[in-house]
């Protein structure tokens, strides 16, 4: 067996397919040990490449695009999320509204673990029309941090992910009134990256491995992981809700997060030019030039 080490910025239910292929054996029959350690705060999964104690890092797309051009080098392998999974609660609207509705109102986007929530979502009001600016935004904060004010009254609106959407809503909290994942259109919201200079030394190890994530993701997505979801559940997130679990990852599988492990590059292209309208990076990086030109392998995914 070979060791791959990864560091993640959590431990996220849309990281399904990982864990699948973790205890369904996948990483196994690929001949590969994998061990994976979720960092809090996130930003340790940088500490641990640097270190050498991860091989591999799984995060957000927008990390590696911060640090395009850099001295810190990083270079996009996999992709694990190929869309936003993600909603908008609402405290009094009852339906499905336009994007236009949080204009004039008090928004909460959690930002302790990373940008996303709010940049995407501010680059999708851009693309309508609209202005962010017209929202008051509760920004940088944590999701727990920013769910316990939410539900003490503070703001009109959450943008959170499903099953925490789901349990808000469940506590008679609000309705989700806005799916990212539906109209939010192909996202790669969730990558792995590697060290620039350790890409030759473990590319088959990395190929082997996205190769099994995306046996994971296949299994997932054919109905055929049924045992395997249950015992990550379980293990995972055994204080949760079993059904709005399970309902978070049959909305995420149906909606297409875990189609395939290869980044689209219109895709990767529209996250970026978000991120330069956002402020975040002063250039657009290319797929190319994120990937350092390498097409993704996955090595034993069509077995």
């Amino acid at each position: 067996m070979d060791q791959l080490n990864v560091t993640a910025t959590a431990n996220g239910l849309n990281y399904l397919p990982e864990y699948v292929a973790d205890v369904g054996g996948l990483f196994a029959a690929a001949g590969l040990e994998v061990t994976a350690t979720a960092r809090d705060p996130w930003t340790g999964v940088l500490d641990d490449l640097e270190s050498g104690a991860a091989d591999v890092a799984l995060g957000g797309l927008w990390v590696p695009g911060m640090y395009a051009g850099m001295d810190r080098r990083v270079t996009v392998v996999g992709q694990l999320n190929h869309r936003f999974p993600m909603t908008i609660v609402a405290r009094d609207a009852t339906g499905p509204v336009g994007l236009d509705w949080l204009a004039g109102k008090v928004a909460l986007a959690p930002g302790a673990g990373g940008s996303a929530p709010y940049e995407f979502t501010a680059g999708l009001i851009r693309e309508a029309g609209l202005d962010p600016a017209a929202t008051r935004w509760v920004r940088d904060l944590s999701t727990a941090m920013m769910i316990e004010l939410y539900r003490g009254g503070l703001g009109d609106a959450i943008v959170l992910d499903l099953l925490s959407a789901s349990e808000l809503v469940a506590a008679g909290h609000g309705t989700i009134v806005f799916s990212h994942l539906a109209e939010g259109g192909v996202m790669p919201n969730s990558v792995y990256y590697v060290r620039t200079d350790r890409v030759d030394e473990i590319a088959d190890k990395v190929e082997r491995f996205v190769g099994a994530v995306e046996q994971g993701m296949r299994k997932i997505t054919s109905g055929d992981a049924d045992a395997e979801i249950s015992a990550v559940l379980a293990a995972r997130w055994p204080e949760k809700d079993a059904a709005l679990l399970r309902s978070a990852v049959e909305q995420m599988a149906e909606g297409g997060v875990w189609d395939t492990t290869e980044i689209d590059a219109a895709a990767s292209d529209r996250w970026m030019r978000i991120l330069v309208d956002g402020g975040l990076i002063g250039r657009a990086p290319t797929l190319d030039e994120l990937t350092g030109g390498h097409a993704v392998r996955t090595v034993g995914a069509a077995s």
